[in-house]
């Protein structure tokens, strides 16, 4: 079993923002939430695998808390 990895892992974070930015350029609010529910499941399906999905769900739930 593979471990969520909560580290900073993405090169040019600073890049990937600014196009997540980018994206949302012009929406409104139920159109940027549903940018974000798309851009969750392209990549949930991308990972694949339900141990680092759930771990993943896991930690976003308590981020918020």
């Amino acid at each position: 079993m593979s471990d969520l990895i909560l580290t900073p892992n993405i090169n040019d974070a600073d890049g990937f923002y600014a196009g997540l930015l980018a994206a949302h350029d012009g929406l409104d609010k139920a159109e940027s939430d549903a940018l974000n529910a798309r851009l969750v499941l392209v990549l949930a399906n991308h990972v694949g695998d339900n141990s680092i999905l759930t771990q993943a769900l896991q930690a976003a739930a308590l981020t918020d808390r």
